[in-house]
This record gives C-alpha cells, sequence and structure tokens, in this order.
C-alpha cells in the first residue's frame, strides 16, 4: 500500500511530497544512501531490535561509532526501544553504510510520524552527504596526484 504525503514543519513551511511506503507485515520502508552504499530500511513500532543484513547491530557494526552513527535518529528522539529495525545494506564500507542507515532510518520514523522531522532536521540527519569518492584522471596516478616530475 502505497500513499501520498506532505509534511509539516513547525515553520508552518511544507516538505515536498514523497511516497509513504508501508507493507503487509506493518513496516514502513526508506532508502538511505553514502557514498557508495545504499541501505533499504524497514521500520516498525516494537521491541528495539536492529538487524542488519540478518545479523544484529553489535555483530554487523563492531566499532561502537559506527552503532552510533547507525542509531543517530533514535537516540535524536530518545526512542531506541520503541521501533523494530531491519536492514539490507549494501556497497561501499562500513563507515558509509552506517551513515546509509542513519538516513534510511531518519526517512522511515519521518514518514511513521511526521512530528518527528524539525528535531530530525535540526539534528542534520535528513540531509544526504553527498560527498562521494573524486574520478580518477586521464595522465594522473589518482583523482588529482601527478606522477613525479624528473627534470632530466
Amino acid at each position: 500500500m502505497e500513499t501520498e504525503s506532505t509534511i509539516q514543519t513547525e515553520v508552518g513551511s511544507t516538505a515536498p511530497k514523497h511516497r509513504i511506503i508501508k507493507d503487509a507485515a506493518g513496516y514502513t520502508w526508506a532508502t538511505g544512501r553514502r557514498k557508495k552504499s545504499v541501505a533499504r530500511v524497514r521500520v516498525r513500532p516494537g521491541t528495539g531490535t536492529f538487524v542488519i543484513n540478518g545479523r544484529e547491530m553489535q555483530e554487523y557494526f563492531p566499532n561502537p561509532e559506527w552503532q552510533l552513527t547507525a542509531t543517530a535518529p533514535l537516540r535524536v528522539l530518545d526512542k531506541m526501544k520503541d521501533f523494530d529495525v531491519v536492514v539490507t545494506a549494501s556497497g561501499g564500507g562500513l563507515t558509509g553504510q552506517s551513515g546509509a542507515v542513519a538516513l534510511g532510518l531518519a526517512r522511515a520514523i519521518r514518514d511513521m510520524d511526521p512530528s518527528t522531522y524539525p528535531a530530525l532536521r535540526e539534528a542534520g540527519l535528513m540531509t544526504r552527504d553527498a560527498r562521494i569518492k573524486e574520478r580518477k584522471k586521464y595522465g594522473l596516478r589518482g583523482a588529482r596526484r601527478a606522477f613525479q616530475f624528473s627534470k632530466r
């Protein structure tokens, strides 16, 4: 079941319309991206389980920094134990995947409860981090690094 929605912020302006995707199991779907990583996030009210690619979050993201990044939207709203989260993450490395999970999670929570939008926006969790790897240029060793100059 797909529904159209407009989000009202505290100021009264409206965010652009987007599709809210809900499935039969009660999950709200959202996608997050960072660098080369993509995370498809499913969220529903529950007991606080957080599963990524079939593994617990602490097992999939062993570094506490990755765990903090991935759960940032829940910590900002102080709802760590209120949602069940199931993630399918692919591409890139674990740093990019944790950022993608955070964006997807923030979008899914916003779709479930539009009143959370101002808090998530203020925390910087609704903005896609557009920084990606710069392409290698012809005649250079990398994106910008030139070969060593030899006078003779």
